[in-house]
């Protein structure tokens, strides 16, 4: 998995434990693409403070995962859905784990 994909999920679990701040630096970044350079140009900061603050978040999302496990369980129940023969046992479940 690539480094965007792989924040981009981590984000998607842990976005509500960032600041606004972290977020909005965050989406410019990873969701919409945007360069340090441009995102420094909008929030009227630097790009070296860009690129921490992105960092920051990043180390941020790796503990929170760390912590909480909430992708790499997510992905077992992915897993072990996959090899459940009973279909209507396994639509129940992809429900519970989309929740």
């Amino acid at each position: 998995m690539n480094k965007v994909m792989y924040y981009n999920e981590l984000f998607s679990y842990y976005k509500e434990l960032l600041t606004k701040k972290e977020q909005e630096v965050f989406s410019l970044y990873y969701e919409e693409n945007l360069s340090m350079g441009e995102i420094a140009q909008i929030k009227n900061i630097s790009r070296s403070a860009i690129g921490f603050k992105i960092k920051n978040v990043e180390e941020k999302l790796d503990n929170y995962e760390k912590i909480l496990k909430k992708r790499e369980i997510f992905h077992k129940l992915q897993k072990t859905i996959s090899k459940i023969d009973n279909n209507l046992i396994k639509l129940e479940l992809e429900k519970i784990i989309e929740e």
